[in-house]
């Protein structure tokens, strides 16, 4: 028996990264993280920095790593709108690394006008990058 499907919607403030009939999606929520199968109940939960696992009609798994936004599951749709959403195989691994030190170089900083939270924020993009790739 054919497993069952449901259409799934990416979308950055620049671009749909991705559209396609999926068998699952597995996000990492605010909350914590959670999966969507066909006929999930409806839902509307905010996405936090991690890997997005997406299982196609062909059996691959395919990730992307976001910056965080939300999703909406009603339907046998989801639709998710992120901040950002990299496909694993389009992340540039050395641009990610070079990332990860200039974040971790300001954390090291303890000169009062370096912004924390900012550099905080940029170490746990780059990393997850680095372990979405």
């Amino acid at each position: 028996m054919p497993e069952k499907t449901f259409q799934v919607d990416f979308v950055t403030p620049k671009k749909i990264i991705y559209s396609d009939r999926v068998v699952s999606i597995s996000a990492p929520g605010v909350m914590g993280s959670f999966q969507v199968l066909y006929s999930h109940a409806p839902l509307l939960a905010a996405i936090a920095v991690g890997g997005v696992k997406v299982r196609d009609t062909d059996g691959r798994e395919l990730y992307f790593a976001t910056s965080g936004g939300f999703v909406e599951v009603r339907e046998n749709k989801v639709v998710m709108l992120a901040e950002t959403l990299e496909p694993a195989m389009e992340i540039d691994i050395d641009r990610a690394k070079r990332a990860k030190e200039r974040a971790e170089g300001r954390l090291a900083d303890k000169r009062a006008e370096i912004n924390f939270e900012r550099a905080r924020a940029a170490l746990m993009r780059a990393t997850n990058r680095l372990h979405v790739a």
